[in-house]
């Protein structure tokens, strides 16, 4: 789908010499002289390479849409993950890089979203929010529950996380996989 340069928003996914690019930043630009232009951080989302580029309003890109589909995390074999289609049973690996840092959180049967292009995988976008029980948290020191302060606690994964004075081990959390942080104690 062409789109005019001054319509590129950030998240958008352009093609643009040859490759793949993510709108990171985008501003508008009026100069005192010529005409305006929108001025553009691109990221290429194959190799993580960054590029600005000014674009008229008289250019036209290509913008391009990723098909989404959902798949059901099966395990980890070094640094590749397999996935299984819900609906084919067919398996998919991808490298761990495509997950980032939110693998860590990736659990037995999780359905997950992976985008691709041409059917080449682009990213792995994990559910916004897991459960995990904590299996290790440092005791309360009195007083320590009349301020907001947080302390360390290891969740069943291995990860540490900050959770409040009043989650003790054996407690189940709900955890923002984005950031890595604590929400609310899981609805049982």
């Amino acid at each position: 789908m062409k789109i005019n340069g001054n319509e590129i928003r950030p998240g958008n996914l352009i093609e643009h010499k040859g490759a793949l690019w993510r709108a990171v930043k985008c501003q508008a630009v009026k100069p005192g002289k010529g005409g305006a232009f929108n001025q553009v951080e691109l990221k290429d989302i194959r190799s993580g390479t960054k590029l600005n580029e000014r674009f008229r309003a008289s250019e036209t890109v290509e913008r391009v849409r990723l098909e989404q589909k959902e798949y059901t995390y099966l395990f980890a074999d070094g640094d590749m993950i397999t996935f299984m289609d819900s609906e084919t049973f067919e398996q998919i690996t991808v490298n761990a890089d495509l997950v980032g840092e939110p693998a860590v959180y990736l659990q037995d049967n999780m359905v997950v979203t992976i985008e691709s292009f041409e059917d080449e995988p682009l990213a792995v976008t994990l559910p916004e929010h897991v459960v995990f029980k904590i299996v290790e948290a440092d005791a309360v020191v009195k007083g320590q529950t009349q301020s907001s302060s947080f302390k360390p606690a290891v969740l069943e994964n291995g990860v540490r996380v900050m959770v409040p004075p009043h989650i003790e081990s054996g407690t189940r959390i709900v955890v923002n996989t984005v950031e890595g942080t604590y929400l609310e104690r899981a609805k049982d």
